[in-house]
Formats: structure tokens, sequence, C-alpha cells
């Protein structure tokens, strides 16, 4: 299955660039009406307006907005093609993507995120997505999976077999609040647990003795993790996930040391329920057989002739 955060990473810059341009373009558009202008900008629609000045020379906005369109007009304009073709096939063939369909990406997108909070936060910061822009582009990413797909038959038994085969995909994210005490060898890491059993709260024995200097003077905290964070010690992450909220591990060999490790809090998030799943996993295959949505995109052109009258 796509990752997600991966996918979405690598289309920032030119979601980026692509929102920039509409912004420019939706800005030219809301300008005031020619009467409200200094006359020497409403001889031109206000493309002598000065946004910036170098020495001696004046960069206007137009000279913006045309730099913008010569290197991503062509772009836009693509996508604005795409999208239209799409939403005429659809409205054709009688394919429609629900609320409720939205809403399920809408929260698939987030898995990996902290919080929806969060998500919606770096949509914004990263692609310039407000949350009614992100889900009208959740829209028509699933009108063009619907498209792309029509036709194409996955059985249960093919979904079932793909289910079996790939559980780890589908175990509910867990993730674990941690704190950890490191020592150089198990007799120290005895004394550790010494000083836990005489009633010391494991912060106050992580900042005496544990020699984790990015975590001591926290008291060993080491935040929210991944139950398969990469940079915590598989040995330490093993005994932590067997653990419950506010318990302590024995000392676990660890490259040499020895870490005593406690479980603060613990969460789970589902990753849907067994319908969903099965209907993420069954489009996916989907996706896997049909031909490539560039392929498909040059079809629905021909048929619904395209023609670009100008280029940028």
């Amino acid at each position: 299955m796509r990752n997600v955060k991966v996918l979405w990473g690598l289309i920032v810059v030119l979601l980026t660039a692509v929102v920039i341009l509409s912004s420019v373009l939706m800005a030219q558009t809301l300008q005031p009406p020619d009467s409200d202008k200094h006359p020497d900008q409403s001889q031109n629609g206000g493309e002598t307006r000065i946004v910036a000045t170098v020495g001696t020379k004046n960069i206007t906005i137009g000279e913006v907005e045309e730099q913008l369109i010569q290197k991503y007009g062509n772009q836009q304009l693509n996508q604005m093609i795409d999208q239209e073709i799409i939403r005429a096939e659809a409205e054709t063939q009688g394919i429609v993507v629900s609320e409720s369909e939205i809403q399920q990406e809408l929260e698939r997108m987030q898995q990996g995120y902290d919080s929806e909070s969060q998500f919606y936060e770096l949509m914004k910061e990263q692609l310039g997505f407000t949350p009614e822009a992100l889900k009208k582009d959740v829209y028509n990413k699933l009108l063009g999976d619907k498209i792309t797909i029509q036709g194409i038959v996955i059985t249960d038994q093919e979904v079932e077999a793909y289910m079996l085969a790939h559980q780890e995909e589908f175990k509910p994210r867990v993730q674990l609040k941690l704190q950890h005490i490191v020592s150089a060898n198990r007799e120290q890491a005895q004394r550790a647990l010494d000083d836990l059993a005489k009633g010391q709260s494991f912060a106050q024995v992580a900042r005496e003795r544990s020699l984790d200097d990015a975590t001591r003077d926290s008291g060993g905290d080491l935040g929210w993790l991944d139950d398969d964070d990469p940079f915590i010690h598989p040995a330490v992450m093993k005994a932590a996930i067997s653990l419950k909220p506010g318990e302590v591990s024995k000392p676990v060999e660890a490259d040499g040391r020895y870490v005593i490790v406690r479980v603060a809090d613990r969460k789970e998030q589902s990753k849907g329920s067994p319908e969903v799943l099965r209907e993420q996993v069954r489009k996916e295959l989907a996706l896997r057989e049909a031909p490539p949505l560039k392929e498909t995109l040059e079809n629905l052109r021909k048929k619904w002739n395209v023609t670009i009258r100008e280029s940028f």
C-alpha cells in the first residue's frame, strides 16, 4: 500500500508552484476597477504596479506574473484541462464520489500524523492547501481513480489473499510515550533499579544516573514514538511494547550499554474498519492492473477533443 506521507512530500514543490500561480492570477482578477487605480496603473491593467526596487531597477507585478506564467503556466493549464475532462467523463458515465468517500480518504491521509490539526496545519504550510482546497483536490483524485479502474474486477478472494499475506500493513498503529535510563553496564543499571524500588521517580533517577546527554535533563523523556521507530534499538522497543503504561523494564542490552525503559503512556489508532480496509485493498489492486493515469488522461483528451490554443 502506498505510503501517504512520502507521496505528499514528493509533490510539495509542484503543488506549491501551482498554488502560487493560482494565487497570482486570482489576485489579478480581484484587483479594483480601473477607476480606483492610480492613472499610471489603470492604463495597463495594474501591470505597472511596483512590487520591489533593487537600486534603480523597479520590478512590477506584471513582470512577476509574466515569469510565473512562463514557468508554471503550462502546468496549471494542463491541470485545469485534466480536471475538466475527468469531470466530463465522470458525468457521462454516471460516476460519483460521495462525501463519505472523501472523508475516508482524508482520514487515511492523516495516518502517520500526530493529530488531525497537525495534518491540516502541515497541508497549509507545505502545500498552501486550506481544508476546503484539500477536500476539492481529494475529490478530483478519487474521481480520476474511479475512471481509471472502471471495468476492472477484483474478487473477494484476491482481497483476502492480499490481506493475509500483508497482515503487518493492517495492524493498528501503536504509539508509546517512553522514558529511558542508559547505563554503562549491568551493575549500574541495577543500581538505578534499586533507586526506583526505594520510591524515587523514574525522572529523578534518569537525571541522576542516565548517560544519555540528550534526555537526561528531561528525566529520560523520549516523547511519543511509533512502535517501529527506526531510531530506537529493536531490543529496547521489544521490551517497551510488552509493558503497560507505568511499568518499567528490566535492563536491556543495546549496543554495549544497558537500558531501562518505562512506558509513560500508550495509544493505538485503528487504520479503519475491516470493511473499509477491504475496499481500500480492492481499489489498490485495481489501480495496479489499470493503465497509468497519464495514459488514461491522454485517451480522454482525444475523446473530448481537447485543443490547446496557446502555450506559455
